[in-house]
C-alpha cells in the first residue's frame, strides 16, 4: 500500500495568516476541514472558503488544531518543499517535434525529465496534451473549477494527433477539451506547426475545430517547431521559409478577421517569430486581445515597443537623466530579438545623446543556428562571442536566459562565472519597457534590475525550453 505523502512546510511568507498561527518550516499539514490532502489541487480548494479547520503536525509531534476565519479567496501563504505536494508526472508521449528529445548529451539530469501535469497547468502555466490527464483529474478540475487550462491541441484530426505525438490515446483524448466546454471550464490552447504535417488544410480544419470551442477556449497560438542540431535519429522536420511564413499568416489572418466579425475576438494567433521570419509588420496592440498568448511569443515585440514608447516618453515629461555621464552598455541577445533590441536601443540613443547602445547578437552554437531565441542561449556561447569584446559599463542579459530562481544558465555556467570571465558587470533584467530602460540608463530606483548573483524569475520561451 502506497504511503500518504506527507505536506512539509518550506516557508511561510511573512505577514501571512500562516505567520500569525505560528505555522514554520518543518510543520506538517495534516488536514483540512477534516479531510486529507491530496495534492495541490485539493489544497487551494479547500483553503477557499471563510472558514477552516488545520490539523498541523509539530516537528517534535505535538498536533495543533487550528481555527481560521478569513476573506473566502485570502491564501494562507504557506510554500510546501513539494509544490506539486504529490509526484510529478513524466509525459507518455513522444512528440515528433519534443525538444527536449533535441538535447545534447551530458547536460544534468531535471533538463531531461518531461512533464505532462494538469497541475503544473493550474500552477504555473504549463501546456498539458490531456494524454496524461486521468477521468478523476477532469472531474476534480470541473469541480474545483480550476482554470484557465492550457492545452496542447497541436491538430483537432485524431489520427494525424496519435501519429505526432505518437500515442494511440492522443486522438481520444481530445474528448477531455469537450468535457471541459461544456462544463464552461476556460481553456488556452497552442500548435506547435511542423512543416508538411499539421500545416495547410490540416491547419486550417483544426482552427475550425477549435474555433467551436469559443468563448470557453480564450485563445490559440500557432507557433515554429524548434529544430536544434541534435536531431540524429528522430522524426525528419524540415524548417520553415519566407515563404512558408507568408503561408502561415495569411491563412491566420483571414481567421482573425472572420472570428472577430463573428465573436468579437481575434481567437488565434501567430507567434512573433511567423512575422520576423516573414519580414512583415508586427499587428496593433488591440490585435492580441489582451496578449493572453505572451508567454508563449505571441506579442511580445509588440509589448515591448508599446512600453519602450511609453517609458521615454514619460522619462521625457519628468526629465530624468542617466545617472552615469557618458554611459556604455552592451545587450547581448539571440539572433531573432536583435533586430527589435537594435530598435530600441537607436530610440534610447535619439533621446539621450551621451548614452551609447551596442547590440550583439549571439549565435546559438550549443543547440544550433536554427535556435534564435535568447531563452537558449547558453553561458558558453555568450563567453566564446563576447570574449575580447569592448562591452562597456555593464552587460545586459535578459532574465530569460537563465533558470527560474537562480542565476544559472541552460548549461550551469553562472551570471556570476561569466561576469568574471569577460571582466564586466552583468545585470539580468526584466523581459519589459521599463526594466530595460532603467538598465540601459543605470538609473536607480527602488527594485533595481538584478545583478549578478540574485534570484529572480522570467517568462519561458515557447520552444518548450526544460
Amino acid at each position: 500500500m502506497k504511503k500518504a505523502r506527507e505536506h512539509v512546510i518550506k516557508a511561510v511568507e511573512p505577514g501571512s495568516i500562516a505567520e500569525e498561527l505560528e505555522l514554520s518550516p518543518g510543520d506538517v499539514l495534516v488536514s483540512v476541514n477534516g479531510q486529507p490532502v491530496r495534492d495541490v489541487l485539493d489544497y487551494h480548494y479547500l483553503i477557499n472558503e471563510e472558514y477552516l479547520e488545520l490539523l498541523v503536525r509539530k516537528p517534535d509531534g505535538e498536533e495543533w488544531e487550528l481555527e481560521i476565519e478569513k476573506e473566502y479567496e485570502d491564501d494562507l501563504g504557506i510554500e510546501f518543499e513539494n509544490g506539486l505536494m504529490d509526484d510529478y508526472r513524466s509525459c507518455s508521449n513522444r512528440c515528433i517535434f519534443c525538444f527536449i528529445d533535441q538535447l545534447p548529451e551530458g547536460m544534468r539530469d531535471t533538463l531531461y525529465f518531461k512533464d505532462d501535469d494538469s497541475r503544473l497547468s493550474f500552477l504555473q502555466g504549463n501546456y498539458v496534451t490531456l494524454t496524461n490527464m486521468s477521468d478523476e483529474d477532469v472531474e476534480r478540475i470541473i469541480t474545483y473549477h480550476l482554470e484557465p487550462i492550457n492545452i496542447s491541441f497541436h491538430t483537432m484530426n485524431p489520427e494525424l494527433r496519435c501519429r505526432m505525438l505518437h500515442n494511440r490515446f492522443a486522438g481520444e483524448a481530445l474528448k477531455k477539451a469537450d468535457r471541459f466546454f461544456e462544463a464552461g471550464v476556460m481553456m488556452n490552447g497552442q500548435i506547435v506547426l511542423c512543416k508538411g504535417i499539421n500545416d495547410g488544410p490540416e491547419l486550417e480544419a483544426s482552427i475550425e475545430r477549435l474555433a467551436g470551442y469559443l468563448p470557453y477556449l480564450q485563445s490559440v497560438s500557432v507557433v515554429p517547431v524548434g529544430l536544434t542540431s541534435h536531431r540524429e535519429g528522430l522524426y525528419p522536420l524540415k524548417p520553415f521559409t519566407k515563404e512558408d511564413a507568408e503561408e502561415v499568416l495569411d491563412l491566420i489572418h483571414g481567421w482573425q478577421e472572420r472570428l472577430y466579425r463573428e465573436h468579437g475576438t481575434h481567437f488565434i494567433h501567430a507567434g512573433d517569430e511567423w512575422y520576423l521570419l516573414a519580414g512583415r509588420e508586427l499587428p496593433e496592440a488591440e490585435t492580441y486581445d489582451g496578449y493572453l498568448q505572451l508567454e508563449n511569443g505571441v506579442g511580445m515585440v509588440r509589448l515591448f515597443r508599446e512600453e519602450i514608447r511609453e517609458e521615454l516618453e514619460k522619462a521625457k515629461e519628468q526629465e530624468q537623466s542617466p545617472g552615469a555621464e557618458g554611459r556604455r552598455v552592451t545587450v547581448a541577445t539571440g539572433r531573432l530579438a536583435a533586430p527589435i533590441l537594435q530598435e530600441a536601443a537607436r530610440a534610447v540613443e535619439a533621446q539621450y545623446p551621451e548614452v551609447r547602445v551596442q547590440v550583439l547578437a549571439v549565435e546559438n552554437r550549443f543547440f544550433g543556428e536554427r535556435i534564435t531565441v535568447a531563452g537558449l542561449l547558453t553561458g558558453r556561447d555568450l563567453k566564446e562571442q563576447l570574449s575580447g569584446r569592448e562591452l562597456g559599463d555593464a552587460l545586459l542579459l535578459t532574465e530569460n536566459m537563465f533558470r527560474d530562481g537562480t542565476e544559472a544558465f541552460l548549461d550551469d555556467m553562472t551570471a556570476g562565472e561569466l561576469s568574471g570571465a569577460l571582466q564586466v558587470p552583468i545585470t539580468i533584467v526584466k523581459s519589459d519597457g521599463k526594466a530595460f530602460l532603467e538598465a540601459v540608463l543605470g538609473l536607480e530606483k527602488e527594485e533595481k534590475p538584478k545583478t549578478a548573483g540574485t534570484e529572480h524569475r522570467g517568462k519561458q520561451p515557447y520552444e518548450h525550453r526544460p
